[in-house]
């Protein structure tokens, strides 16, 4: 079988053949339409502003359909449309009317964001956006707020024929500046489920009209894989979607949102899923996410139920998540995964988010490893109802909640934790638990008291460990190093505690790495720590599971965060191996991590986190 590369342009025109540049296709979905298992879809220089729908996929990890911007093009897909023909009002505000033929189908200002989950019943939010020079305005409640001065921020009503949209553009006339609107729900997206190994790199996606992807209902996302296997999105820039960016979960059906709302929802749905029958690792999953830069979106940066199982989410830049703060719900994080079953996310920088990771029930076999965490409003990992196993190692969890800690059967092996680590009991909720590294149902129970491993981590705030001493089923802890005012567990029997550890320390970034200013001291070097191994962690306790890789090799932990070895007799606490004083640590290298196309923040040094003695 011979493949095919389709070319797409600008400058091209549909009714071409697209096997040659200069017979290019004009749009992307005609590039789809044509495209069979093992071809390639060069996009050319240019902005296009369309919804790619593939109707088929690939056939194996050899035979997918790759989506690719063609080298050195800067290529953006977006969900909005240039917005002209505003009118004036008074002072800022400007109003733009549009027939409803103009949105077709889809309305984003006539179009809610509700569902499961989503708690900002008090007034209402629409997947509609305006974006003046890609800053997004925030949504009003009332039209007497912009007329009363609230600046960059829109209001819409939809009548029968036609869409108004009234915004504020302070000193400016919007049309002589680059606005934009939302149009399109998605941005890349099959409308139908089972559409398996297709890649998307090196594009620019945003502006998608989102709406709110709870567990129990289909996820849409900016792009989505929509129930499917083995899909590669990568070297992406992925922002302002007004909901999700990266959807990884659950398909349609006609219950969705039929359910009684709460958590006997959710209890129903993994039910619905099980009884589907085709959540297996042979059907469901095995996506690889990596070296994208993920940023604006107002639930979560990638979302996935269920079908988040058995991936690898690696080496993005993933912030400003939440962080508007424009509506409420339970579903918001930088990655927010329910049944992350033998799921990898490991090398992530995540800042700046309501929370940084977020994985809820049933994550067996996951593992959260070598990721960098700061700045995040509540907290910077969030395991809740799981019977584990799940692997937490060599993280630098540094926001004010390093860790809330709701489920059971966790190993949590050379981490520094510079904020709090919090417990809760959840003695009765219950949920599934599977045969190792597969979705089949081993059985259900509720989440026990205990059952968790805390070795050779360094932890800095005060409560430290102390909150674990009493459980009811066994704990433990060794090789952990305590610093100042942090509280050792009695359930460990030699701890260090460094009471005149300074444990300030400050977070700087710029464009080209992040770096940790802490001062890592040789002494504590001086702890007995042992080079932890799955047959150090034993087996979980209801899930009878051991502590291993995602493909059954067995946990050595003799490297380090940054992959240097580690010497059985003189093994040091923390994430990084250290033999003397350290005062710098670099955390992040962007130009290693997320291709040169990512440009976070400023080049401004600026401080982030500094947790005073």
């Amino acid at each position: 079988m011979q493949n095919n590369e389709y070319h797409v342009t600008k400058s091209g025109n549909d009714l071409n053949s697209g096997l040659k540049e200069d017979q290019a296709l004009l749009t992307i979905q005609a590039a789809a339409n044509l495209a069979i298992p093992g071809d390639t879809i060069w996009v050319h220089e240019g902005v296009y502003r369309e919804a790619i729908n593939p109707p088929r996929g690939g056939l194996s990890d050899d035979l997918r359909i790759s989506y690719q911007a063609f080298p050195g093009d800067c290529v953006e897909i977006k969900g909005s449309e240039l917005a002209q023909g505003w009118q004036h009002q008074d002072g800022d505000v400007w109003l733009l009317t549009l027939p409803n033929d103009y949105f077709g189908t889809f309305n984003p200002y006539a179009n809610l964001i509700s569902g499961d989950w989503f708690l900002d019943k008090g007034r209402k939010h629409h997947t509609g956006a305006v974006y003046l020079n890609d800053m997004a305005f925030n949504e009003a409640s009332h039209l007497e707020d912009l007329f009363e001065g609230m600046s960059y921020a829109w209001f819409a009503k939809s009548k029968s024929f036609y869409t108004r949209i009234w915004a504020t553009f302070p000193n400016c006339n919007p049309n002589e500046e680059f606005v934009e609107i939302n149009k399109r729900k998605t941005v890349f997206y099959p409308s139908q489920p089972g559409i398996n190994f297709i890649t998307v790199s090196g594009f620019t996606l945003s502006q998608a009209a989102t709406p709110w992807s709870p567990p129990t209902t289909e996820q849409i996302g900016l792009i989505g894989v929509n129930w499917s296997k083995g899909w590669i999105i990568e070297h992406n820039r992925i922002k302002h979607s007004r909901c999700t960016g990266i959807t990884l979960g659950k398909y349609f059906d006609r219950e969705d949102g039929q359910l009684e709302f709460g958590f006997n929802a959710h209890y129903q749905t993994v039910e619905r899923v099980l009884a589907k029958g085709d959540w297996t690792k042979e059907n469901i999953g095995g996506h690889i996410i990596r070296h994208n830069y993920i940023a604006h979106c107002e639930q979560a940066g990638i979302v996935g139920s269920h079908g988040g199982a058995f991936c690898t989410i690696e080496n993005n830049v993933i912030h400003d998540i939440h962080a508007r703060k424009l509506f409420s719900g339970l579903e918001m994080a930088g990655i927010k995964l329910h049944a992350p079953v033998d799921t990898l996310i490991q090398k992530n920088l995540i800042y700046n988010c309501n929370m940084g990771v977020w994985l809820d029930w049933m994550t067996q076999g996951a593992r959260v490893s070598q990721n960098v965490m700061y700045d995040n409003a509540d907290w910077d990992l969030f395991i809740e109802i799981a019977h584990g196993p799940h692997m937490v190692d060599h993280n630098f969890l540094l926001s004010k909640i390093s860790l809330h800690d709701s489920a059971q059967g966790g190993a949590y092996v050379h981490n520094l934790f510079a904020g709090e680590i919090k417990y809760r009991e959840e003695a009765e909720r219950s949920t599934q638990y599977f045969e190792p590294h597969s979705t089949t149902l081993a059985g259900t129970s509720k989440v026990s008291d205990g059952d968790e491993r805390f070795y050779n981590n360094i932890i800095m705030h005060d409560k430290g460990l102390a909150h674990y001493d009493e459980h009811a089923e066994p704990i433990t802890m060794a090789g952990n190093v305590f610093l100042f005012l942090a509280s050792p567990s009695k359930l460990e029997k030699a701890p260090l505690c460094d009471v005149e550890a300074d444990t300030r320390f400050r977070v700087i970034q710029d464009n080209q790495q992040v770096k940790l200013l802490f001062k890592f001291l040789p002494n504590w070097g001086s702890q007995t720590c042992p080079i932890i191994t799955s047959e150090l962690l034993g087996k979980t306790l209801i899930s009878q599971q051991l502590f291993e890789q995602q493909d059954g090799a067995a946990f050595c932990f003799d490297k380090d965060f940054k992959g240097i070895k580690r010497t059985p007799t003189k093994v040091f606490p923390g994430p990084i191996q250290l033999s003397q004083f350290q005062n710098e640590t670099t955390l992040w290298e962007f130009g290693d991590h997320s291709t040169d196309h990512v440009n976070p923040r400023n080049s401004k040094k600026v401080k982030l986190e500094e947790v005073p003695r």
